[in-house]
């Protein structure tokens, strides 16, 4: 089983991170895989500078909401590092406003502002050297902790799996998505890991098709079973028999547990009501922000109308995700175990 590292940091001699332990002291690059580029090119970028990080983000180069999270705060550290600021009081002005400028490029993850909020949060230091090393220890600690929870959380969910089974998912929440194994992927790795075989069915995801172009990739690579179905055929298979569980990632999650996650998600949830297939949304606990009471209050990012194919004189609505309400989910498979209550 071969799953590709979507992020890393990288220091100045090439060498990849995914842990606190390196020194801040010559600057690095944040390293990710351009995944706007899949399946046809798999090409690693090296970002050194503020608005470098924010198109990576904003134009989906790196993305899912744990690796949009893992991202930015490597993203932060590695900006900071070469600032070419006069005092320690610039130096922390001008991490705080690359902070907010890298948080405005996608509103709906909330592991984007999360991550970015704890990395502010951990600069303590006197000294320009130490306010680096602070940040670039807080991201890696970030991102050795995602890795974990990926972990934690296939462990949990290769429990609901069988030989044999199929099992439908949409968009990408895999290894592409996160620093680990994934979040709605991280059950079949684990489960392979045990043995278990099972077929998954990955949803196009239109209109920017992440499953069939990342999900499908993802898993071919790593060697498992994997069919592509376009989003329309996702309640048909169910008829079929062929779906035993439906597991989603989330961008998203409210304190009442309506969730947030790709566009699509919400149709799914519904069909899966419908045909009595169990629907399970996969997420680590910093997707759950507790201060939105309920869906309603989650912001839905508004994509451009030149993502989906239009004649002119027809107008273009393009929400790049929605909403599925608490009542249509079986249950949350977190680093704590699966849950029915978050």
């Amino acid at each position: 089983m071969s799953i590709p590292v979507t992020l890393s940091y990288q220091d100045a001699a090439g060498n990849m991170h995914l842990a606190p332990g390196v020194s801040a002291g010559t600057p690095g690059f944040l390293d990710i895989i351009d995944q706007t580029l899949l399946p046809c090119e798999q090409k690693r970028l090296k970002l050194e500078t503020p608005e470098a990080v924010y198109e990576a983000i904003k134009q989906l180069r790196v993305r899912g909401a744990p690796a949009i999270g893992c991202s930015a705060a490597i993203g932060l550290a590695v900006c900071a590092q070469r600032f070419g600021s006069a005092s320690p009081d610039e130096h922390l002005l001008k991490i705080r406003e690359c902070a907010a400028f890298l948080d405005s490029s996608r509103p709906t993850a909330v592991n984007l502002s999360w991550a970015l909020k704890r990395c502010v949060g951990a600069v303590k230091g006197d000294s320009i050297q130490l306010m680096n090393q602070q940040l670039l220890d807080e991201a890696l600690a970030i991102t050795a902790e995602d890795i974990r929870l990926c972990a934690a959380i296939g462990k949990a969910g290769a429990a609901l799996l069988k030989p044999g089974m199929g099992v439908l998912t949409h968009c990408n929440a895999g290894a592409l998505a996160t620093a680990g194994i994934g979040t709605a992927l991280a059950p079949i790795y684990a489960a392979m890991e045990q043995g278990i075989q099972v077929k998954v069915f990955s949803d196009e995801t239109r209109p920017l098709l992440q499953g069939a172009r990342l999900t499908a990739w993802e898993l071919a690579v790593s060697g498992v079973d994997v069919t592509t179905i376009c989003d329309s055929m996702a309640s048909q298979v169910m008829r079929e028999g062929k779906v035993g569980v439906v597991i989603v990632g989330a961008d998203r999650v409210a304190a009442n547990g309506d969730t947030a996650n790709k566009i699509g998600t919400y149709q799914l949830a519904i069909a899966a009501k419908y045909h009595k297939v169990p629907f399970y949304v996969a997420l680590p606990f910093s997707t759950i922000d507790r201060s939105i009471p309920d869906g309603a209050a989650i912001p839905i990012e508004q994509r451009s109308a030149e993502e989906i194919f239009h004649c002119d004189g027809a107008k273009v609505y393009n929400p790049a995700f929605d909403v599925t309400p608490r009542e249509l989910i079986t249950g949350f498979i977190t680093e704590r175990g699966i849950l029915t209550e978050i």
